[in-house]
């Protein structure tokens, strides 16, 4: 059993374990309590019995501290359920159990807190909802290994030829500070970025004169959405070559649209989105992303 107690105390492996520091950590956990009480609540309301909350038996994660801190160790350190029952001496199903409670309690929390990103842009109020004051977005497609798929169909919609594997992706819209203001759905590694940066998040929607980066995975930008002020490296031409004035606009372009990537890296400092997801659960791979994105900017704004 892991004593949080004395982890608390060193912010190297508080974050090295949870991807938090002991601060992060403290200003999170009153929130926690909050959206844990709050739901206990209302299965009681719902509930036949009538007894008191928390009565029964207890389970292994005895205090708030410590359910915290399991469902954040989960999502950073991706633990299989055989080796989180041998860590919290409890069986696989149980740890299995309470990863799955805990993730909706803390994505519930991060919600509460402000800092999951917006899911829905199906018109200007909701861009300027999720970004009030940007001057200018960075626009990306991201992909995860999964686990190959058993069915055929299933194959062939999440492989990605990009990266010559089984993959779930998802398109980010971040700002200049890094923080992740919009998540589309996820769907299979087989999806281009464009066609679905134009299904969940549609350049129509988005006023002109706010500048987007984009990468060449959104080629034809500018002919399907003319007027729109944005910023995209060249294409090489198949048989020429870049002029060097080409190749220096390029370089500037992409010292500038790193800072998406380093947003990325910055989500994918937890493992489970790092990893090959291994999980099952249906749209499980969609709500670990959105929370992950959660946790990043909830870093941020303590950063800040």
């Amino acid at each position: 059993m892991i004593n949080v107690s004395r982890v608390l105390k060193s912010p190297r492996t508080m974050s090295a374990l949870t991807g938090v520091t002991p601060l992060e950590f403290e200003q999170l956990l009153p929130e926690f309590i909050k959206v844990w009480t709050h739901s206990k609540q209302s299965q009681h309301r719902r509930g036949a019995n009538i007894r008191a909350i928390g009565a029964g038996r207890k389970g292994f994660l005895k205090s708030m501290e410590a359910k915290l801190f399991f469902i954040l160790f989960y999502y950073k350190c991706y633990p299989t359920y055989d080796l989180l029952g041998v860590i919290y001496d409890c069986n696989r199903s149980n740890s299995c159990r309470r990863q799955f409670e805990l993730s909706g309690l803390l994505e519930k929390t991060l919600g509460r807190k402000l800092v999951l990103p917006e899911r829905k842009m199906r018109m200007p109020e909701e861009f300027f909802k999720a970004f009030p004051e940007a001057g200018e977005v960075f626009i990306d497609g991201t992909e995860r290994p999964v686990q190959r798929p058993k069915d055929k169909e299933k194959q062939k919609e999440n492989y990605s030829g990009k990266k010559k594997k089984h993959t779930r992706k998802n398109i980010v819209i971040t700002e200049k500070n890094k923080r992740v203001g919009f998540l589309s759905k996820t769907e299979g590694g087989k999806k281009h970025d464009f066609p679905m940066l134009k299904q969940y998040a549609s350049p129509d929607n988005m006023p002109k004169n706010i500048k987007k980066h984009l990468d060449l995975g959104f080629k034809g930008f500018d002919n399907q959405f003319p007027g729109h002020k944005m910023s995209m490296p060249k294409r090489k031409p198949r048989t020429k070559e870049l002029t060097e004035f080409s190749k220096k606009q390029n370089k500037k372009k992409s010292a500038i649209r790193v800072l998406v990537e380093n947003a990325l890296a910055g989500v994918k400092r937890l493992r489970i989105v790092t990893d090959v997801f291994r999980n099952k659960k249906k749209n499980f791979d969609d709500q670990t992303m959105l929370i992950c994105c959660g946790l990043w900017n909830y870093h941020l704004s303590i950063k800040c």
